[in-house]
This record gives C-alpha cells, sequence and structure tokens, in this order.
C-alpha cells in the first residue's frame, strides 16, 4: 500500500499545550489513524528554515502513514487537531522507487 508522511503545520509563534483538551484531541485523531500508521513521527519543538516553508505557519510535527492513494490520505488527515488550531496539514506521498532506494541497491556488497 502506498505510503505518505503527514507534516503537522501550527500558527507562526504557536506553544504546545498539554491540558486535557489538547492531548484528548491528538488521542482521537491517532486513534482514528492506528490502522494506517507505518511510523506515529514526533511532535517538533526547535527548528529552522531554509527557503520559503509557508510565512505563516511553522511545522510542529509529522507522521507517515499507509492509504490507498492520496485522496485517502488526505481524508485521514482532515480530522488533525493543527486543522482546528489555525494550522493546517501537508500530505505528501513517499514513493518506493526513491533513487535512495537505488543508490542501497547498488552499493549492496554482491
Amino acid at each position: 500500500m502506498p505510503k505518505y508522511v503527514l507534516t503537522y503545520h501550527q500558527p507562526k509563534g504557536y506553544v504546545p499545550r498539554a491540558d486535557a483538551a489538547v492531548i484528548a484531541a491528538w488521542q482521537s485523531f491517532f486513534e482514528g489513524l492506528a490502522d494506517h500508521v507505518v511510523d506515529p513521527g514526533q511532535p517538533v519543538f526547535e527548528r529552522t528554515s531554509i527557503g520559503e516553508v509557508g510565512a505563516d505557519t511553522q511545522l510542529g510535527g509529522y507522521s507517515i502513514i499507509e492509504a490507498a492513494d492520496l485522496e485517502g490520505a488526505a481524508a485521514l488527515a482532515k480530522a488533525c487537531p493543527s486543522v482546528q488550531s489555525g494550522g493546517g496539514v501537508q500530505v505528501a506521498d513517499l514513493p518506493d522507487d526513491h533513487v535512495l532506494s537505488q543508490l542501497k541497491t547498488k552499493a549492496a556488497p554482491s
């Protein structure tokens, strides 16, 4: 099944909260993703940017999931708490035939 990376973007200057409502929202979101998660990822606390990455948001974390297609992955991402906090989720495919896979195959001892 194809893999997708979800990158969670928070409003610039957003400070993560650990109150019960925020924790419950993220737990509910991840429970909805549970059957699709390849790598639950990690939250991001320190960051820097190179080039244009979106003036109004900052990276908050990521996850890697499996879904039938990009539309299915996007449908799963719609429930993300980042969306309700004024941020968003970027969904991108992770192709199996990436150049890194090809390089590893070429570098493997014969």
